[in-house]
């Protein structure tokens, strides 16, 4: 497998993201050693699909250190989320009208690593 739009029809199949699908998940966008824009939406429309389910733990992992390495290890602004990237942040969460457990441990990392943590991310 080794599209992200195949990996979400298998993954998205029982509703569920078990640990080999993250494995799978890892390898296909760790394969160029960054995670991009697409990646990260690829991400949040999978957490938005399984929230609430019975995923694997290695899954939250997964989704808090892609997107923080997404935020925090752009060329823009290394080690801060910038004002372009809190609304986007904030726009993506909030798309599904709902914060989760995944998205809560996202904002609760980054509030820990980032030099700085934007007001309006204060969800």
């Amino acid at each position: 497998m080794s599209t992200l739009n195949e990996l979400k029809n298998s993954i998205l199949a029982d509703g569920v993201i078990d640990e080999t699908e993250v494995k799978q998940l890892r390898k296909v966008l760790y394969a160029d050693g960054v995670i991009d824009k697409e990646e990260a939406e690829f991400l949040f429309e999978l957490n938005d699909a399984v929230s609430g389910k019975a995923n694997h733990s290695s899954w939250e992992t997964l989704f808090v250190t892609a997107i923080t390495k997404f935020l925090l290890e752009d060329k823009v602004s290394q080690g801060e989320i910038d004002d372009e990237e809190a609304l986007w942040l904030l726009n993506i969460i909030m798309k599904d009208g709902q914060l989760d457990k995944t998205e809560r441990a996202l904002l609760n990392n980054l509030k820990s690593v980032a030099r700085n943590f934007p007001k309006i991310l204060n969800l």
